[in-house]
């Protein structure tokens, strides 16, 4: 019989314990599908921080380090340093990338690291239970702002691709969602450029994925979906920001 359909062979047999309706998943597969079409497999490192990101180590079939909370880039830097030849990613959330790590992100990005980096955004912190993150909307809940993010209070999120376009190391910055099948589409065509990017030695680049947390945002999957659309993607405006 012929084969149309199969798990990448970047992934796995483990079965997942993401939430429901979680977008990490998809991801991991654009991912794992991505690195088996380009053949990068057996030369592909990737870093995951603390947070639901860490998880990652479960279900990529290739070499995953974990790191310390937001020190993702500085981890990976190092490796692709001492092992030039390797394609080297960090897979980080927003509490990670955005809080934590905002130093480590913008300064890996200032030097142009050749590396890849992919951002997933869905606004809140995922694995303690849905606190406030860098990137919660104005106005919305989470456990520490129960009645709605107050930018008065609690500042603006941070539209981390708009902030690091300035920067002259950067290569290439998307921001894409995950919201549809034409948004996962566009995703796996923004993490393949991210990598050709690397293996072209360009430079440092990094996709922003807008992510749904059905769990934390106290909605459905299909609910989350939508939210996207409507709400996330109006103050997180996907496109391309930089590309050179």
């Amino acid at each position: 019989m012929k084969v149309i359909f199969k798990k990448p062979e970047s992934l796995t047999d483990n079965i997942t314990i993401y939430c429901p309706g979680c977008g990490h998943g998809i991801i991991h597969r654009l991912i794992a599908e991505v690195i088996d079409e380009l053949g990068i497999r057996e030369k592909t490192i990737a870093t995951a921080p603390v947070g639901c990101a860490v998880l990652a180590y479960n279900y990529f079939n290739f070499d995953v380090t974990e790191t310390a909370h937001g020190r993702g880039p500085a981890v990976a830097t190092a490796i692709k340093r001492v092992l030039p030849d390797r394609i080297v990613f960090t897979y980080q959330g927003d509490g990670d990338l955005a809080a934590i790590g905002t130093a480590e992100i913008i300064h890996a990005a200032a030097r142009g690291e050749n590396i890849t980096v992919f951002f997933v955004n869905n606004g809140v912190y995922g694995m303690t239970k849905g606190q406030m993150a860098p990137t919660t909307l104005p106005g919305q809940k989470t456990t520490t702002t129960v009645y709605g993010r107050n930018p008065s209070y609690h500042g603006y999120p941070i539209r981390v691709c708009e902030l690091l376009s300035s920067l002259d190391g950067v290569s290439y910055l998307e921001r894409v969602a995950i919201d549809s099948v034409k948004g996962i589409i566009q995703t796996k065509r923004a993490i393949k450029k991210g990598f050709l990017y690397q293996m072209e030695n360009k430079g440092f680049s990094l996709i922003e994925i807008l992510s749904p947390c059905p769990t934390n945002w106290k909605m459905t999957p299909s609910e989350s979906l939508k939210w996207i659309k409507e709400t996330m993607s109006k103050y997180f405006v996907p496109g391309i920001y930089k590309e050179r």
